[in-house]
């Protein structure tokens, strides 16, 4: 029998690492004709992605929190410092990523990189370039991930071949009305009033590494920010315990309203000047809005390596 190959995202799993994940071990597996290929998490799956895989009636992946001496697929992030505990005695024989590259390996491997809004886009673009037929939890999975990480086409990250890969995922799922899909899981992710301020800083949470420090940036997205109007300053406690336990440069959260397209930050910082330049705006007592911002990827980090890795 040959070696199990881990297909695995990013710690802190979102929907777009865990359903590309899925989705690729189950096209790897069909087009090679085996069983090879398994999926896995490096952390507990968040709100949305238990929601859609019991909707679905998919058993949740195997959660490994060391992959030292297993062979191994990166899906949804490239860089170590995201990667699940053991990544440097790994044997990586792939990544497929659209995030920007950082990433440092001594050996040859399969790299497939696209700048589009969602890793699920390009898990779902090689099902129809590779013509595997997919089958209706796949697309309704590929179809949530892509919907959440582009912020049902409203983030700056979608692209037209990201509206085009939800159209034929629409068709292949029966959902005929992806908007009110999408809406469904964003209330859904915006469900907090059970969760701890931790786990509402960690449920969409990554680490930067910039010359300045370590940055985590943590991020919310919702259809009404009056609902963490009472979580404030719990929220802001929490980011500054985080901070000093971890030795970060500073610790970030942005709850993005997606109806209103603006985003919220709250912010513990050793370095409060640089951190309003990257922003552009002034903080308030660790707090201010910014209208317009609701891309992690495309808006805030690079605004943070322009002002920290200088």
């Amino acid at each position: 029998m040959s070696e199990k190959v881990y297909i695995i995202g990013h710690k802190i799993p979102d929907l777009d690492s865990a359903a590309a994940a899925i989705a690729l071990a189950d096209l790897k597996n069909t087009l090679e004709d085996t069983d090879i290929y398994e999926a896995a998490l490096s952390g507990r799956i968040n709100g949305e992605t238990g929601y859609i895989l019991d909707k679905l009636g998919l058993s949740k992946p195997e959660i490994i929190e060391d992959i030292a001496g297993k062979k191994v697929i990166l899906v949804d992030h490239n860089e170590f410092a995201q990667a699940v505990d053991g990544i440097e005695k790994a044997k990586i024989v792939e990544v497929v990523d659209h995030h920007k590259i950082n990433f440092h390996y001594p050996e040859p491997t399969i790299f497939l990189s696209l700048p589009w809004g969602s890793t699920c886009s390009i898990v779902a673009d090689q099902y129809f370039k590779n013509g595997v037929e997919m089958d209706k939890k796949m697309a309704v999975l590929l179809l949530a991930g892509i919907l959440i990480d582009t912020v049902i086409t409203k983030s700056p990250t979608c692209t037209e071949t990201d509206e085009e890969l939800i159209g034929k995922l629409s068709q292949i799922s029966g959902i005929e009305d992806w908007r009110h899909f999408g809406m469904e899981l964003f209330k859904v992710r915006a469900a907090v009033n059970h969760l701890s301020p931790s786990e509402i800083i960690k449920g969409d949470f990554k680490d930067f590494n910039f010359k300045a420090g370590k940055i985590g940036i943590g991020q919310v997205e919702t259809v009404d920010l009056d609902e963490f109007a009472s979580k404030e300053e719990e929220l802001i406690a929490e980011l500054k315990k985080i901070q000093e336990e971890n030795n970060y440069h500073s610790v970030i959260l942005f709850i993005t309203d997606i109806l209103k397209e603006g985003s919220k930050f709250f912010v513990a910082t050793r370095d409060q000047e640089k951190i309003e330049e990257a922003l552009g705006a002034k903080l308030e007592n660790n707090r201010v809005y910014i209208d317009g911002i609701i891309s992690r990827k495309k808006q805030v980090t690079p605004k943070l390596i322009e002002a920290l890795d200088k």
